[in-house]
This record gives C-alpha cells, sequence and structure tokens, in this order.
C-alpha cells in the first residue's frame, strides 16, 4: 500500500466511524430503551443458523406464489419471521458473493472478484468476530472461494468441506473434507449428508450458543436430485418464461456452452433439488423444536445468487437482470421480530454480517461496508436505502462483460464495460421484467443523468476498483 493510499484509507476509516456515532444515535431513538442494552439482555445470547444454498432463486418458493414448486419449511421461516422481498446481491456469482456474505463487503473490497480469484486468509469474517463473542462455531458446506485451495480459516471449531470438482462438489457420494481429511462418503446425498454433519453439531451439548454456517451445493448445475424425488413434478407445466429458448443458452447471441440441453429438463431438476433443500432444512427445524432451541436461535436463509432460466434469452446468473441479482432472504427470531411477514426496504448480502453482530451486540467493524437490518426486523415501516451498486468483472471465457449497474426503487441503470454491450435502462414501475429498454427514448434521457451520477457517487462511497481479469 502506497502512502497515498494508506492517507486514504486512514481518512475513510475516520469518516466511517463518524458514521457509525451517526448511525448509532439514530438507532438509540428508534429502539428506546432496548437501546441501552443489548437486544438479549436478561437472556442467554441466541443461536445462529445461516443456511445458504446456490443459486436459489428469490421466486422459486410457495410462499412466493411459485406455480410449480412446494416449500413448506421454508416458507415456515418466512412466515414466523421477517421476509426481505428486495434482496440483492452485489455480485451475482458464487465465490464473490460467499465472501461478501462472510465478510459484509463488496467484491472489489475483499478481493474474491470472480470465481477463479483467491481467497485472502487476512479478510476477516463474521465468524471469526462471533466466536471471539463467546460462540462455538462451525461451517459446514460449500467453500468455493475458489476452486481447490482451502483458507486458514480463523474463528472456525468445526470445518467440514469439499474441493471435488474445483469446490463445486457432487450430488452424489462427494467426499468431504472432515479435519482436513478427504473422506470418502459411499452412498450418501450431498444435501442430506451435509444436513447430518449439522444435527450433530447442534445438538452437541455445550456450555455456549452455537453459529452454524450451512453451505449447500444445491441448487447448483448438476441438478440431480435424490432418488425419491426423481419423478417429482414430472408431467407439470412449468411456467418457463415465453422468451425462454428450448435449448439452454448463455449470451443473447445464443452460444452453447458445453452440451446443448432442454431447458424444461434442468429446470424441472432444479426444482426437485430445491424440494430436496426443503426437506433437510424441515429436519434442522424439528430438531431445534425438539430440543427446545427454535425460538432461541436466529435462523437465516439466503440465496448465493438467482439464475436465469430463458428470461430475456438467457441461462446462467452474472447480468445485472432481477432474476440473476436478486435472492431469497428470511430471518426467524421471535425475541426480535415481533411483527412476522413481509419487508420491502432493499438490503444486500453484504448486510448480513452486520446484522448477525448487531443481534448477538457485538461492535459491527468500520471495514463491514453492508448494514444492519435490525431497524428493519423491529420496524417493518422504515425507510432503507436508496439504491446500492452493482459490480460483475469479466474472466474468460465467460463471453459476459465487465458491469457496474446502480437499481433504486423506480430504475435500473446497467452500465457495460466500455466497447462491449449497449447501455441499458429499465423503468421497474412500469417493466418490472426488464423487457424494454428506454435508454434513448425522452422518459430515458430525462432519467438518465441522475443514475449515472448516482452511480459514480456509490463507486466513490465503496471505493470501487476495476479488475480486468481474475
Amino acid at each position: 500500500m502506497t502512502g497515498q493510499e494508506k492517507d486514504l484509507f486512514t481518512k475513510e476509516l475516520s469518516r466511517r466511524k463518524v458514521l457509525k456515532i451517526a448511525g448509532t444515535a439514530a438507532l438509540a431513538g428508534m429502539m428506546g430503551p432496548l437501546a441501552a442494552r443489548r437486544l438479549w439482555a436478561g437472556e442467554k445470547k441466541p443461536n445462529i443458523l445461516f443456511i445458504l444454498t446456490d443459486d436459489h432463486r428469490y421466486d422459486a418458493f410457495s410462499c412466493m406464489g411459485h406455480p410449480v414448486v412446494k416449500t413448506p419449511n421454508l416458507d415456515r421461516i418466512a412466515n414466523e419471521g421477517a421476509h426481505f422481498r428486495n434482496t440483492f446481491v452485489t455480485t451475482s456469482l458464487c465465490s464473490p458473493s460467499r465472501a461478501s456474505f462472510l465478510t459484509g463487503q463488496y467484491a472489489h473490497t475483499h478481493g474474491v472478484v470472480t470465481n477463479h480469484t483467491m481467497w485472502n486468509d487476512r479478510n476477516v469474517t463474521f465468524m471469526e468476530l462471533i466466536k471471539k463473542a463467546g460462540y462455538d462455531t462451525a461451517f459446514i458446506g460449500k467453500w468455493h472461494m475458489p476452486g481447490d485451495r482451502l483458507p486458514q480459516l480463523r474463528g472456525v471449531d468445526e470445518f467440514i468441506t469439499f474441493t471435488k470438482e474445483g469446490g463445486q462438489g457432487v450430488y452424489y457420494d462427494c467426499p468431504l473434507i472432515i479435519k482436513g481429511v478427504e473422506t470418502p462418503r459411499p452412498g450418501k446425498y450431498i444435501t442430506n449428508d451435509l444436513t447430518d454433519f449439522a444435527l450433530r453439531f447442534i445438538e452437541k451439548k455445550r456450555k455456549n450458543p452455537f453459529c452454524l454456517y450451512l453451505s449447500h451445493k444445491a441448487a447448483h448445475f448438476g441438478f440431480r436430485p435424490p432418488e425419491h424425488l426423481k419423478t417429482l413434478y414430472a408431467g407439470q407445466d412449468l411456467h418457463l418464461p415465453p422468451e425462454s429458448d428450448t435449448w439452454v443458452t448463455l449470451t443473447n447471441n445464443n452460444i452453447f456452452v458445453g452440451a446443448p440441453m432442454p431447458m424444461n429438463m434442468l429446470y424441472r431438476n432444479y426444482l426437485r433439488v430445491v424440494a430436496s433443500v426443503d426437506e433437510q432444512v424441515g429436519r434442522l427445524l424439528e430438531s431445534l423444536e425438539r430440543t427446545g432451541e427454535l425460538d432461541n436461535t436466529v435462523i437465516v436463509y439466503a440465496g448465493d445468487n438467482g439464475h436465469l432460466f430463458g428470461e430475456h434469452g438467457l441461462y446462467d446468473k452474472r447480468n445485472a437482470y432481477e432474476e440473476s441479482m436478486r435472492i431469497p432472504f428470511f430471518i426467524r427470531y421471535p425475541k426480535l421480530v415481533r411483527q412476522t411477514g413481509r419487508r420491502d426496504q432493499m438490503v444486500l448480502n453484504i448486510d448480513l454480517a452486520p446484522t448477525l453482530l448487531d443481534i448477538i451486540g457485538a461492535e459491527i467493524p468500520a471495514f463491514m461496508q453492508g448494514r444492519s437490518m435490525v431497524p428493519f426486523l423491529r420496524n417493518p415501516s422504515l425507510e432503507g436505502r436508496d439504491a446500492f451498486l452493482y459490480e460483475h468483472f469479466p474472466v474468460f471465457p465467460i463471453p459476459i462483460p465487465g458491469i457496474t449497474a446502480v437499481r433504486t426503487k423506480d430504475f435500473k441503470y446497467i452500465n457495460y464495460q466500455k466497447g462491449t454491450w449497449r447501455d441499458q435502462l429499465f423503468d421497474l414501475r412500469k417493466d418490472p421484467r426488464e423487457l424494454l429498454n428506454i435508454i434513448g427514448t425522452k422518459a430515458g434521457k430525462e432519467a438518465l443523468p441522475g443514475l449515472q451520477k448516482r452511480l459514480e457517487q456509490l463507486k466513490e462511497e465503496t471505493r470501487y476498483r476495476f479488475f480486468t481479469h481474475g
């Protein structure tokens, strides 16, 4: 780091301390007498169970009115807690998003900008900070930052993961790394297997509360459901979007990636894999209920990014469209969430870490770029952020350029790397499916300058840097 960079970093820390003090004062005003003590004063600290799935779209739930998939256990978390319906990732890609959940930072800050960029062991995770707060901790499941290199993960008592297929894992017979040793798991289905380990951890007799990060392979590509669900939803109309291609594509130019596969076959198996996740979440809820820990556990469910299944003629993620960047996010904790149900504030994956720290009364570090959701958990009517920055960094051979975008409540402006694709502007009030690019219209020309200015402000606020490769 140069001397100039150090000065800038010091100034940024000072600025954030001022903002943190101001934010704390504002929160105290909103929370009243509760602000004078920790949320769990007079009681033992809550357990934490964070369940993260891969590529689970925000709308692939029966509680979201999905016409096919049934998710009663996940619906229970949403219905008995806070359902943040406008949750987004700051980068719609596995590794960057997972690092953002852990660190509370944008990809350009924590450095994991693509699925091929190495995790920096100097990064501080919320797991490390929660461990210092007196918790028993475990990370069970998919690490994938990136490939087969595992981190020196501080603050984690138990670390069970896998490196097969470059860290993606496989649905059947996936070897797990347990206490540093790769262990064969013949005859095991990975979602069930990881849940088995999770149950062993949360059911241990202990003096301390626990924090479990359960990270599934499901519902990533491969889409192999367990045996008993292989015919689920057979013959049902999948209601794929009208612009969806019969065969899977990745780009607007309909360039096939790998072997061409029928979209309906992939999507049907995707929904079956989602159903298998729901079954395993049911086992976790049952265990917590049986042991009397359900209402003393902060349960968070989220996906690491969305997924396109034919919308805009596309497959996969990375793009700044709603289907790609929007995720499910549920928090169940009755001692804090007194008014259950829908939350409409725009929240981000980088908000998870400060939220969990806030709930347990731990200090939120200045380096975290996310914001605590605790005020929204208590009061659903509070105003949230007005806009946020989305970023994507290009990597060969994926034919998607660098992207920065700003999403507000009403508009989305997508700026593509110079010399690549045409910029896009959508009026989300009139065009929620983002089918009409209005950037060249009268309405678009009126809205564009303000959105461009807001995008530059967000880039400055987050100290955005562009990475040309990862």
